[in-house]
């Protein structure tokens, strides 16, 4: 990851994402506007093999910042981040599908990188969250105790409430060392402690933006190590039958490149991960969304 680079996704993540007052709350606003999109989850796009593909271009994936992709369970509603191409700032976007059309509201200024858990009633936003309803939006929510002393980039939640989430941790130069990721399981009803994931999980640096699969059986998440391609890399470990996490995978060459590839997760659908990744690895004005077929995660199963 270069370095300007990881210095403003982190310290954009946090100070929008962790520290946005409520004045600027998520609200659906009535001015959505219709778009001429073909019909179908994937925006009418011709679907990508194993070589992965800008994500939507021209309708999601821009010129422009273009980050934090996340679908509801039916695949009706895609939340994401962009930057406004007038203003320069990052808002908080939702597509929605109703009666195969599909529609675009600007949601707020950004308020965190967004990822809908599943059964589709909450988006968490790092140490904070959304609740959805038939009404629409909440206001921004604290999820309280302990993750409020937690400086969060991504929090996924699995279907049974697990919680897998980084942490920013600043340093006395006013910078930020690495990201250990951490866990918290949902037992009896009751919230536990988080804890440091294994070594092999947070080996390495930046261990950042995880995605537990709903049913808990891999992990997705990305990291600067020994034996990758450039910057942060996307890596995958699988749940093993004594429950404990397996070994590090590199998702390989196709998918990472010398630049920024990081922030995967898979559609509910099960086919494809959302991964998204610096064009130009000298700058960072560029982060497009980009989409590849899902079954390679299969094929690494075998290399454990």
């Amino acid at each position: 990851m270069k370095p300007l680079y990881k210095s403003m996704l982190m310290v954009t993540v946090i100070l929008m994402g962790a520290t946005c007052p409520t004045s600027s709350s998520p609200k659906e606003g009535s001015d959505a506007l219709e778009l001429a999109i073909p019909n179908g989850p994937y925006f009418g796009q011709v679907t990508p093999g194993s070589t992965p593909q800008p994500f939507a271009p021209g309708i999601v994936s821009t010129k422009r910042w273009d980050y934090g992709g996340t679908y509801t369970h039916d695949m009706s509603e895609f939340y994401f981040l962009r930057e406004n191409k007038e203003t320069k700032k990052q808002e908080f976007v939702v597509f929605k599908n109703k009666n195969n059309r599909w529609y675009e509201t600007v949601i707020s200024r950004r308020v965190g990188q967004p990822f809908v858990a599943p059964g589709d009633q909450t988006i968490h936003l790092g140490r904070r969250y959304i609740e959805r309803s038939d009404t629409g939006l909440s206001e921004v929510k604290s999820l309280g105790a302990p993750f409020d002393k937690y400086l969060i980039m991504r929090l996924s939640a699995s279907a049974q409430g697990t919680y897998v989430f980084d942490q920013i941790i600043r340093n006395n130069d006013g910078g930020y060392n690495d990201a250990p990721i951490h866990v918290s399981r949902l037992i009896d009803g009751k919230r536990e402690t988080p804890k440091q994931m294994n070594n092999e999980i947070n080996a390495g640096k930046w261990n950042s933006h995880p995605f537990i699969a709903p049913d808990e059986s891999y992990l997705l998440w990305d990291s600067e190590r020994e034996g990758g391609f450039g910057g942060n890399d996307i890596y995958v470990s699988f749940r093993q039958k004594n429950g404990s996490w397996g070994k590090a995978i590199n998702l390989g060459d196709k998918i990472n490149t010398p630049g920024w590839d990081a922030a995967a997760s898979v559609t509910p659908d099960g086919k494809y991960i959302l991964f998204h990744r610096s064009v130009d690895p000298d700058g960072d004005d560029n982060v497009d969304i980009y989409w590849v077929e899902a079954a390679i995660l299969e094929t690494l199963r075998d290399q454990e």
